[in-house]
């Protein structure tokens, strides 16, 4: 049974995981621009094109449907230098490094988080370098079978919940879980939970404190990364020299 489980998982991971065209929000950005700009320990966002994509996107009412970590000269595979640059989980091939060209033409966004030393740069990377080989269970046919509908008519309070695919068992891993625990592993803040409560200060009874509770990480979708206030958002196709005077407007008759 466990078998044909795991078969019929792998057909599932395969065809959800499957390239088509859908009409994407912005523009690609080129890997020129997006080299030019991202540095070690920035999340790279990115506009999917897969059928999964499309239900992550509706679920988290977001453009954004997939995450990786970029890493850059850190990654080495055999004590050289790999061209690959970036940690990511891919649902049929789990955790796994990957290069540039696999974003050519996609929609991206760099997230950046603020004030990291050199010692927790190195510890991030390390972490998530240490995740490669991790697989995602493909036996759990139901947990893929539910992205099989594009728009699933779930309400919006378990949209997030429906994202956490095998939040059981810390070998299985999704793009956005992975980097979370991952910026956990240094206590990062992401998205925490906040919870207010009157200070101990007994000369200020008005005064509140704020206690930050961390958040699962098999809860993190890839649009936290986008409204967290503790990551600096850059646009890679966003030129530093644009001038709106030098575009060209189509004149109507």
């Amino acid at each position: 049974m466990n078998g044909i489980l795991r078969w019929l998982g792998g057909w599932l991971a395969r065809y959800l995981s499957r390239r088509h065209h859908i009409h994407g929000t912005a523009p690609g950005t080129s890997i020129e621009q997006l080299r030019r700009h991202i540095k070690p320990g920035d999340v790279l966002l990115v506009e999917g094109d897969t059928r999964i994509s499309q239900a992550i996107k509706y679920l988290t009412q977001s453009t954004w449907s997939h995450a990786a970590l970029y890493v850059g000269e850190y990654l080495q595979v055999g004590g050289n230098t790999s061209h690959h640059c970036f940690i990511e989980a891919d649902t049929v091939d789990g955790v796994r490094s990957i290069g540039f060209e696999e974003y050519q033409g996609m929609h991206l966004r760099i997230c950046r988080p603020l004030h990291l030393n050199d010692k927790d740069l190195q510890h991030l990377i390390h972490y998530a370098i240490s995740r490669i080989g991790h697989h995602y269970d493909l036996r759990n046919v139901v947990d893929l079978a539910r992205y099989l509908i594009p728009t699933p008519p779930v309400p919006q309070r378990f949209r997030r919940r429906m994202l956490a695919l095998g939040s059981g068992d810390p070998s299985q891993a999704i793009c956005s879980s992975l980097i979370a625990q991952s910026f956990q592993s240094i206590r990062y803040p992401i998205l925490p939970l906040i919870e207010q409560k009157q200070g101990s200060d007994m000369n200020c009874p008005e005064c509140i404190q704020e206690i930050l509770h961390v958040r699962h990480h098999s809860l993190f979708v890839p649009r936290d990364f986008d409204v967290s206030p503790f990551f600096q958002v850059i646009k890679p196709s966003a030129s530093q020299d644009f001038d709106f005077h030098g575009i060209t407007w189509h004149q109507e008759d």
